[in-house]
């Protein structure tokens, strides 16, 4: 994602702001109830996207849930756990990779008719997130945590409802696992590029980091 330039985006609110609370509660609450959404879907439909998707809600639940918990807290706390954020993304990735090799050994063919109809209906759930998160997506690795999650999820969801209409058409069940598999791919990239955010923002919020040294200006 294109850094911010000079007066092209607004400038993001501090950690307390009020705005950014509520619209991490909302975040909360939507990924909260379609993951258990999503879980029953996956089940019935035998789906390896749709089950990947669920766990993606889950830990998006998780992981608002954390940004609310830190949110008065110092810089460096913030970073940190936008790290762990990050590490969470990437873990989930690697697990959904595992399960979707796992599904294609077993051949095993989803419904295409539950995975499209839950497919959609968390597109429009995440999209939602996303809207409301859009503002805040140049703000601290924290923030910025929370707007990629978001990013994926909508990306994810257009996949998923790829892989229906892949079943579909092929009835065969390799649509299914290899969106599985790219979703644990955009996890993983995304994980890291968080990791990787936090991690130049926990430099110089350690105790005893050196100030950038400032510039002599010269005055007439």
């Amino acid at each position: 994602m294109a850094d911010c330039c000079e007066h092209d985006c607004e400038v993001a609110p501090p950690g307390d702001d009020p705005r950014w609370r509520r619209v991490l509660w909302v975040a909360l609450a939507i990924n909260a109830v379609m993951f258990a959404v999503e879980i029953g879907g996956s089940l019935l439909a035998e789906s390896s996207a749709l089950l990947a998707d669920a766990v993606d809600f889950f830990g998006d639940a998780f992981n608002y849930g954390l940004s609310l918990a830190v949110l008065a807290l110092s810089a460096l706390a913030r970073a940190r756990a936008a790290a762990l954020k990050g590490a969470t993304m990437a873990v989930y990735g690697l697990f959904v990779a595992g399960h979707a090799a796992w599904a294609w050994s077993q051949g095993i063919l989803p419904a295409p008719a539950t995975m499209g109809a839950i497919a959609v209906l968390a597109l429009l759930a995440n999209a939602s997130v996303a809207l409301l998160l859009y503002r805040y997506r140049n703000g601290d690795a924290n923030m910025r945590s929370v707007w990629i999650c978001s990013r994926n999820d909508v990306l994810g969801n257009l996949a998923v409802i790829a892989a229906a209409v892949g079943v579909f058409g092929t009835a065969q069940g390799w649509p299914d696992a290899a969106v599985a598999a790219m979703l644990a791919a955009l996890a993983v990239s995304g994980g890291i590029a968080v990791m990787r955010h936090a991690r130049n923002e926990m430099r110089p919020a350690m105790p005893g980091a050196r100030p950038t040294p400032e510039k002599n200006v010269k005055t007439a």
